[in-house]
């Protein structure tokens, strides 16, 4: 098994939806980490589980200095449904991302 991880910093904004009083239904931004894990068990024609450029294009490229709210659509950009989008938009071989928006704050999405 052949195993990649990717990490990148992400620039942007959000404001959740909550069913309860929350500063954080304000309008704000994090500095994102955003940490990719990928594996296959045989590597493509170039070598590769997954291009890092890929990865970088199709998270960094969408998310960075942009309000997630605009980019997940009708999904709650918390942490926890960021890492899932993430993982769904990167296809199968993506089996983790781990999503920090502050020291201390890491939200984790898993397939099983």
């Amino acid at each position: 098994m052949f195993t990649v991880t990717k990490r990148l910093e992400v620039s942007a904004s959000h404001q959740l939806k909550l069913d309860y009083p929350s500063k954080c239904q304000n309008l704000h931004g994090h500095n994102w980490i955003i940490t990719v894990h990928a594996r296959s068990e045989e590597l493509d024609h170039n070598g590769m589980v997954i291009d890092f450029t890929i990865i970088k294009e199709k998270i960094h490229g969408r998310l960075d200095h942009r309000h997630i709210n605009d980019v997940l659509g009708d999904i709650n950009p918390t942490a926890e449904n960021m890492a899932k989008w993430i993982a769904d938009e990167l296809g199968p071989k993506c089996f983790k991302v781990e999503v920090q928006e502050s020291e201390g704050n890491t939200a984790i999405y898993e397939r099983d």
